[in-house]
């Protein structure tokens, strides 16, 4: 079957991690192989990709008529695109070169409509003493407890992620309300495309733990304050996503539970055995971050209208 990877990207400042995403798509084992290359409405990118990438077989470029955010983006992609699945990967991350390769042996092996792979952290600085690895959902990667290898979940995270094109159009891709868009936060632009597939086909997302690629994580990502911030969006998109599709399965619900009666145990007996300040710290920050994502969730109950908001 032939794979379209689309990489979307809007800024020169991300065109260094953006131009490795990209090396790394290129370099797949798999063939057929198409490549689609967004840019979100920045000539100077645009002009840029082309002279870099322009000339390559089976690539195709387009430049959005103004900033649209990612989630437009990325359907836009898919449109262009003319691969029986396509792939997304986020600009800032590197696949491992047999990464297509294991998301076709699932679609093969398998009648998946939509698989998606492990994602893990690559570190631009040294990992923070205090980040817990529970929490590496909010900076894009994979936590512990996320899936067992084939196990099928609503959706997992969108630097591995993969639909058979046709059914992801189908369900109306992502919906560009919400998503990553200049100055807005919502998050979660996955969720409603596995929500709608699980509707329409009754299946979900196909996790296999085979299929890996490399999320870079910049200093500011292991800024406290920043992840306080993220984790507050996180909680306030929670809520819109109760809103919008309230009889939709809650995997964040399920986590929390996993989180406050397996993984927080589990520490503080730990603490017992072999104190350590990391840990203490580790053990903050989740509350800290819990906290934060649950401040959000409120947040959003008492804002009037949160949903028109959202999609203004």
């Amino acid at each position: 079957m032939k794979v379209s990877v689309v990489v979307c990207t809007y800024s020169m400042d991300r065109y260094g991690p953006f131009s490795e995403c990209v090396e790394s798509v290129l370099a797949q084992t798999y063939e057929p192989l198409e490549v689609v290359l967004v840019v979100d409405g920045n000539e100077e990118v645009y002009e840029r990709v082309q002279d870099d990438f322009g000339r390559e077989e089976d690539l195709v470029v387009h430049n959005n008529a103004e900033n649209r955010g990612i989630s437009y983006s990325r359907t836009k992609g898919a449109e262009l695109a003319s691969g029986e699945v396509v792939a997304f990967i986020d600009d800032d991350a590197v696949a491992e070169s047999a990464w297509v390769r294991r998301l076709v042996d699932v679609y093969e092996e398998t009648d998946a409509i939509a698989v998606g792979g492990d994602v893990r952290s690559n570190w631009r600085t040294e990992k923070p003493d205090f980040f817990p690895e529970e929490f590496y959902w909010l900076v894009g990667c994979v936590e512990p407890g996320f899936a067992e290898d084939g196990e099928e979940v609503r959706n997992t995270y969108g630097s591995n992620i993969s639909y058979r094109r046709e059914e992801f159009l189908d369900v109306g891709g992502y919906d560009p309300n919400t998503g990553r868009k200049g100055d807005k936060h919502l998050q979660a632009h996955e969720a409603p495309v596995g929500i709608r597939l699980l509707d329409e086909y009754g299946k979900g997302m196909v996790y296999t733990e085979d299929a890996v690629v490399h999320h870079t994580l910049f200093d500011y990502r292991g800024e406290f304050r920043w992840l306080l911030f993220r984790s507050f969006w996180q909680g306030y998109s929670k809520r819109v996503m109760d809103l919008l599709y309230p009889d939709a399965p809650d995997a964040k619900g399920e986590y929390l539970n996993q989180l406050l009666t397996h993984f927080v145990p589990g520490r503080v007996k730990g603490l017992v055995r072999s104190p350590s300040v990391p840990e203490v710290k580790q053990l903050i920050a989740i509350f800290a971050f819990t906290g934060a994502v649950g401040l959000g969730y409120l947040y959003a109950i008492v804002t009037p209208n949160v949903v028109e908001k959202a999609n203004a």
